[in-house]
């Protein structure tokens, strides 16, 4: 009896150890952040170049300090301020020093505006004093302290004004600033969202001028949407929103001279889009960059700060089109580093002073992916590039001659760099499929590891208890090309078995799903589908970036064309495979992606059963201006471009199963898109599902909207797939 009783204990911790092992993700667990990843707070290296500054959270008092550290011993040297030690201050979220490091800017009470804009509380505190100033009484916008420490400039109301840190007298330095009609010194929706900046002003080196960008949104027809709220009404939230084809704001260039108080027009000619402003090392000189509408003739000028005179310092074209990048770096001469697609791969260019190009600095089919900077002295330009793989990233650095390159961080997977100020050190970053985030010190010249910091190895514990399947990178001939793609099969999968088939893409310009590093959010989500029983795979179709400026670039005027044609052609090919179920195969996508799997399901209607498409575009005229006709150019110029592809004009040809999902909130893919599918879909009399998020934008996120929405497209998988 004794003996029967051991060996049932046996098994039956046998049979729990399996359930354990075998226990499923949920999305519960997922956004709630059961499996974040620890990370190396956002550090600022010091101008030393042998420390380094971190913002802190304490969570239990909900307090924050900046703490400096030393990079070789890793070990807390002093806390510059604690949030403990400021009266009327519990806590801030970010920081900036002053050219000197002796004083920080401290943003409190942000609330954000779009993707990229802030509304504030900031202050200045004086380290060596302790003193602490606040700027204004009310919320403002991109505040910048002068080099020379003494005023900070910011925006408020559409107005810039200039704020002395010393007399605390504030000077309105622009007076015409007037919503929806005149912006000073941020950007408009469209350049905050395209051409990823918002404040659109610059400090000059010595604190005596400030070059800044005014928008005329007059002309920019308004977009309304109504948020909802808890009140007895709603409320209309309006805004400028130049749809493809439609007026943008007028742009012009403007230089203040704080001396003087005035402020001057810089003549730019034709200049359409202005997306970038940088000033060189010389207190007088401001580069300009400027691109035309069709964005494929991009021109970087010169202008005299105090003549006003404007040159053209090198130029470029494509027949496609030309992206902008914070890529252009100015030596101590004055001559400048820039990055191309010029040769046909993104590399890096050094050009003299007066423009001319004085070398191609890095060659190849693989491509520059990252631009970390130059060390004058050490004469080493540190970049991460494609050249271990295009899935893969690695760490190089190679003299501005184009010679002696050296790997620095090159394992298979990801690996990104934080450098010191000075060159001495970087923090790589690595992490692929199968290793979650790993932290480490290196020396920058040779990329000798000094030591290890961090690492999720905890992680990696937690979830051997979960079942858990591996991603199978491969690539598959498709359309004369061979495409990235990777697969998950359930961890007890079974060759002679069949399986349903999901598919994943987002397909975007220049984009990535298939990359060598650790799980996101939705590679969770697909792990707990594949438990479930499904093969989840993705491939990177024509368009995506990272193989060649060809590769990216073939759809240029045709968006969701061929990149349609490649998900249709791989759902086929891949249901060839005699494991997989070819009359379940599905597919989903966000956004460009929600796009993609809408059009899949209608014009693969043959191969697809099912698709979810969230936040999607269905017509490219209700787009902005900058983003489609960079790829589409307008819709007067290219209408069949933009109608030939756009799901709403065939809802006759939706047979299988579909979900389409939107957030009433979303400023950028409009709900107007969902709209007027769900009515083309209705007049065509198709039965379908349908969800809208209210007062939710692009992300669609908030409080339970997460867990809300994947379980609800779980349900919709488990039940139509």
């Amino acid at each position: 009896m004794k003996k029967i009783n051991i060996l049932f204990f046996v098994l039956l911790s046998c049979t729990l150890l399996t359930k354990a092992q075998d226990k499923q993700i949920t999305v519960e667990e997922i956004y709630k952040g059961a499996f974040r990843t620890q990370g190396l707070d956002a550090l600022r290296s010091m101008k030393n170049g042998k420390q380094y500054t971190v913002l802190n959270n304490n969570r239990a008092d909900k307090t924050t300090s900046i703490d400096k550290y030393d990079y070789k011993t890793l070990e807390k040297v002093v806390t510059l301020v604690s949030s403990n030690d400021l009266e009327g201050v519990q806590s801030f979220s970010s920081y900036e020093f002053t050219a000197d490091e002796s004083q920080l800017l401290l943003a409190t009470e942000i609330e954000p505006i779009f993707r990229r804009s802030r509304l504030g509380v900031y202050y200045v505190y004086d380290i060596a004093t302790k003193k602490l100033t606040k700027i204004a009484d009310h919320k403002i916008q991109e505040p910048s302290i002068a080099p020379n420490g003494n005023e900070v400039a910011y925006v408020a109301n559409n107005n810039i004004y200039v704020f002395d840190i010393h007399t605390k007298k504030t000077k309105q330095i622009t007076t015409d600033g007037k919503k929806n009609m005149i912006i000073n010194g941020i950007t408009d929706w469209v350049y905050e969202e395209e051409f990823a900046f918002v404040r659109a002003f610059e400090w000059n080196a010595d604190g005596t001028k400030i070059a800044f960008l005014r928008f005329d949104e007059t002309d920019v027809p308004e977009f309304s949407m109504d948020v909802y709220g808890t009140d007895l009404y709603q409320k209309p939230y309006v805004f400028k929103y130049p749809k493809a084809g439609e007026a943008n704001a007028k742009v012009s260039l403007h230089m203040y001279d704080l001396k003087k108080e005035n402020a001057a027009n810089i003549d730019l000619g034709n200049a359409y889009y202005i997306p970038r402003i940088k000033w060189t090392n010389d207190a007088n000189k401001l580069s300009v960059q400027t691109i035309n509408r069709h964005q494929n003739h991009l021109k970087l000028h010169t202008v005299n700060a105090n003549t006003l005179e404007v040159r053209l310092l090198m130029e470029e074209r494509d027949k496609a089109y030309i992206d902008i990048t914070d890529n252009l770096t100015f030596l101590a001469d004055d001559s400048f580093i820039w990055t191309s697609e010029q040769d046909g791969y993104n590399h890096i260019y050094l050009y003299s002073a007066e423009g001319p190009l004085m070398n191609q600095v890095t060659k190849g089919d693989w491509e520059v992916t990252n631009y970390y900077g130059y060390d004058q002295n050490e004469d080493r330009i540190y970049y991460q590039s494609t050249e271990n793989g295009s899935i893969n990233r690695g760490v190089y650095s190679i003299s501005s001659g184009g010679r002696d390159k050296k790997a620095l961080a090159v394992e298979e997977g990801t690996n990104n760099a934080a450098f010191s100020a000075d060159f001495t050190y970087f923090i790589n970053t690595y992490s692929s499929a199968t290793t979650p985030n790993t932290y480490t010190l290196h020396k920058a010249l040779t990329g000798k590891k000094v030591k290890d910091i961090k690492d999720n190895k905890g992680l990696l514990t937690k979830l051997e208890g979960y079942e858990m399947s591996p991603k199978e990178f491969s690539t598959i001939a498709i359309n004369g090309n061979e495409l990235n793609m990777y697969m998950i099969k359930p961890k007890d999968f079974d060759a002679t078995k069949k399986y349903p088939l999901l598919m994943y893409q987002y397909s975007g310009p220049g984009s990535q799903n298939v990359s060598n590093k650790w799980n996101g959010a939705n590679d969770y989500w697909h792990q707990m589908l594949v438990s479930e029983g499904y093969i989840v795979a993705c491939v990177d179709g024509r368009g995506t970036g990272f193989k060649g400026r060809d590769f990216k670039k073939v759809t240029y005027m045709n968006l969701v064309k061929y990149e349609t044609e490649d998900q249709i052609a791989a759902a086929k090919k891949l249901s060839e495979l005699a494991y997989i179920d070819e009359t379940r195969t599905g597919i989903w996508g966000w956004s460009f992606g929600g796009h993609m799997s809408t059009n899949c399901l209608l014009k693969g209607n043959d191969v697809f059963e099912t698709a979810i498409a969230v936040a999607p575009v269905t017509s490219w005229r209700f787009y902005d201006t900058i983003y489609t006709e960079r790829y589409m150019r307008t819709p007067q110029e290219n209408a069949s471009g933009y109608d030939d592809n756009s799901p709403f004009n065939y809802p006759e040809l939706l047979k299988g199963k579909y979900l389409l999902i939107h957030g009433s909130g979303d400023d950028n893919v409009h709900v107007q898109n969902s709209m007027r599918m769900i009515e083309a879909l209705i007049q065509a009399n198709k039965q379908f599902d349908w969800a809208i998020y209210p007062d939710k934008n692009h992300g669609i996120y908030g409080g339970n909207t997460r867990i809300q929405l994947f379980n609800k497209m779980t349900n919709f998988f488990k039940t139509n797939l």
